[in-house]
């Protein structure tokens, strides 16, 4: 192992905080992966790594040596990208919610596979906050208002919003005109996976948006089964358009409240600043943002497949 793929194995580790999951990224041995960090402390003299049985860390040493590392590599893979002509290869991980995947992603990624036939893609799926360097993504898209992180933001676009219930509900609790009737009414709650509270409902009064916090008996943290809860009479709800057209067009559905919509939710990709400089990363990004940008999410008109 030459120093440059030392080098790529000691920054995996430290960012994958495991000597096993470096070894399986980079489809090595485990007992490889050990001999040559031993080699490597050996040759320059200093401790990098604190190793107990279930978590590895970077020393004071180690955290120095990988701040260096990174932009070593980052300057290599850039300069060596001039001469490929800018072709990215190796593999890429992202994370996406399992919807806005199947939905939008999926279907275009054969014709991004064939554009760039010597990059690897790995998805995973959900809508949790994931810890990008210690889990190994390069890049994250999340929907919704972001907090502040030390992240670089790259917006996709804007996620146009509903509000409906079922028929059965409103032949039950009558159909509202005004969000303030909303006293009456239940609704499906959604948990929040950042403050783990009920999120309240938003409408736009007098061109400001308004928080509207309705009663609701069933609260869950899962898109699909609010949906579900919806068509089954449970209680109003707000999610994306896209994600209920569908329902809206059989009737399952009805949207409400049209004259006071919730504000359009953003679509962001995130990735750390040490991903910056990735050919494979720059590449993805604006395909997703192109992806995106064609499916109008923005729009408050029906979405149709």
């Amino acid at each position: 192992m030459d120093r440059f793929d030392r080098l790529q194995l000691f920054v995996r580790i430290v960012e994958r905080r495991s000597f096993s999951a470096a070894a399986a990224d980079l489809g090595l041995a485990r007992s490889t992966v050990t001999e040559v960090i031993k080699q490597l402390e050996a040759d320059l003299g200093a401790s990098l790594l604190q190793r107990t049985t279930r978590h590895v860390a970077p020393t004071l040493d180690g955290e120095a040596f990988y701040q260096r590392c990174l932009g070593i590599l980052a300057d290599v893979e850039d300069a060596e990208s001039i001469f490929r002509d800018a072709e990215p290869r190796g593999l890429l991980r992202i994370d996406a919610h399992p919807y806005l995947t199947q939905r939008f992603l999926l279907p275009k990624l054969p014709e991004f596979l064939q554009r760039y036939p010597h990059l690897d893609l790995q998805i995973g799926q959900g809508d949790r906050v994931v810890d990008l360097i210690r889990e190994g993504v390069d890049c994250a898209i999340r929907a919704g208002e972001l907090q502040d992180s030390d992240l670089i933001v790259r917006k996709l676009g804007t996620i146009a919003e509903v509000t409906c219930a079922s028929p059965g509900y409103l032949e039950r609790f009558g159909r509202p005109t005004h969000p303030q009737e909303l006293t009456d009414h239940q609704c499906v709650g959604f948990i929040s996976s950042r403050t783990g509270e009920v999120m309240p409902l938003e409408f736009m009064l007098d061109k400001k948006p308004v928080m509207i916090r309705v009663q609701s008996r069933v609260s869950v943290n899962d898109s699909g089964t609010m949906a579900e809860l919806a068509r089954l009479g449970f209680g109003i709800i707000q999610a994306p358009r896209y994600r209920l057209q569908t329902d809206l067009e059989s009737g399952h559905l009805v949207e409400i409240l049209s004259d006071y919509p919730p504000t359009p939710t953003p679509l962001s990709a995130l990735y750390h600043r040490s991903r910056q400089l990735s050919p494979r990363l720059r590449v993805f990004l604006n395909w997703a943002s192109d992806v995106f940008a064609s499916a109008n999410l923005g729009s408050p008109s029906p979405l149709r497949r």
